[in-house]
């Protein structure tokens, strides 16, 4: 019996886990290809996260549902934040880049609070209760939808950046910035896209997140935190590091908070991180500097 519980609960933090690494995707992919720190991360998935509240009780639409919906509405904002915003600061000093970013991060959590409050907030679906039993496994439903859509999102990403023609122009300007330049490509449309496409992650993310946990405006500070532990634990700019780091903190997460207590999961992220930088300071499938 008690290994039956460890089991479902392993399997529940590794479903959360893939909504935590989509999540980290969406960081992973504006460094790698921006070399841009984006302190807004979570603060702009929490965005996300009150307009499929809005959208649920208001129209009834499933989060789930609106996924693909809302991260286009990130994408046009992450789109327009790098554009108008963030590219005159990409030859600044990283510290002017850390300051905006830290900037724009407050004045929306403070716009959430105004607009919300600051009590929790959350949907309940027709499914919210709904579980599958698999042998001696009792998996909620509405992981197992977060997880599987999540999935199919992150294989959908990697396609992209692997096979479109866009997607290796974006990978060219990762690799070489003088040398996409010098080639024609317009690097800062291209920073743009990126940009709006990790903010993308995130509002799919948030989507399929509301139906996991509660929303406060000071969930995204702590989000912006945690999507960092998971990139550098998966190795800062891997995209494949980032699903892995999701589902190692989702995994964690859940087992701290059954032997111990919930409270205690944060102290166990941080812990995996420490240890990862002590014996892989790039990250699990991070590429060493040279």
């Amino acid at each position: 019996m008690a290994a039956e519980i460890y089991l479902n609960v392993a399997v529940s933090g590794l479903l959360t886990g893939l909504v935590y690494g989509l999540m980290a995707v969406g960081l992973s992919v504006i460094f790698g290809v921006v070399r841009v720190v984006n302190f807004a991360h979570g603060e702009m998935m929490t965005v996300a996260m009150y307009l499929a509240i809005v959208l649920f009780n208001s129209l009834g639409l499933d989060p789930l549902v609106m996924a693909v919906p809302l991260a286009g509405v990130l994408f046009v904002l992450g789109y327009v934040m790098q554009a108008g915003l963030i590219n005159p600061f990409i030859t600044r000093p990283e510290y002017s880049q850390f300051m905006l970013l830290i900037a724009v991060a407050i004045i929306v959590v403070n716009v959430l609070l105004i607009a919300f409050g600051p009590d929790a907030r959350s949907v309940q679906t027709s499914y919210a209760f709904d579980s599958f039993l698999v042998g001696p496994l009792i998996i909620d439903a509405t992981k197992v939808y977060a997880g599987a859509a999540t999935l199919v999102i992150t294989a959908a990403l990697f396609a992209f950046f692997q096979f479109a023609p866009l997607g290796k122009a974006i990978r060219a300007c990762a690799d070489n910035y003088t040398g996409a330049l010098i080639v024609g490509l317009n690097v800062k449309h291209l920073y743009a896209l990126t940009f709006g496409i990790g903010a993308a992650c995130v509002g799919a993310a948030g989507s399929m997140l509301v139906l996991l946990v509660d929303v406060t405006p000071s969930l995204g500070p702590a989000s912006t935190l945690l999507a960092f532990i998971i990139v550098i634990t998966g190795g800062l700019g891997s995209m494949a590091g980032a699903v892995l780091g999701g589902l190692l903190i989702g995994f964690t997460e859940a087992m701290a908070g059954l032997f111990f207590t919930p409270s205690a999961k944060s102290m166990f992220s941080f812990g995996l991180l420490v240890l990862v930088l002590l014996f892989r300071p790039q990250g699990i499938l991070g590429k060493r500097v040279s």
